[in-house]
């Protein structure tokens, strides 16, 4: 994992929504979730489970260990 890549999932981690993530990563929130859904993809794993209504992003385990 690279250091963008990084900064992407801890960013939404701290932020646990999209739209802010992607504000403070100065990107945009559909740039962003396909970035995240391509790194998972890529990885194999899920990084984040998407919960409730407001669909806050939330590490898995393996995100966290990450």
């Amino acid at each position: 994992m690279n250091l963008k890549e990084q900064q992407y999932v801890c960013t939404l981690a701290r932020c646990r929504n999209l739209s802010r993530a992607a504000e403070a990563l100065f990107i945009s929130p559909s740039a962003l979730s396909v970035y995240i859904s391509n790194l998972e993809k890529n990885l194999g794993v899920p990084l984040f489970k998407r919960v409730g209504k407001e669909k806050s992003f939330v590490l898995t385990s393996i995100g966290d260990q990450l």
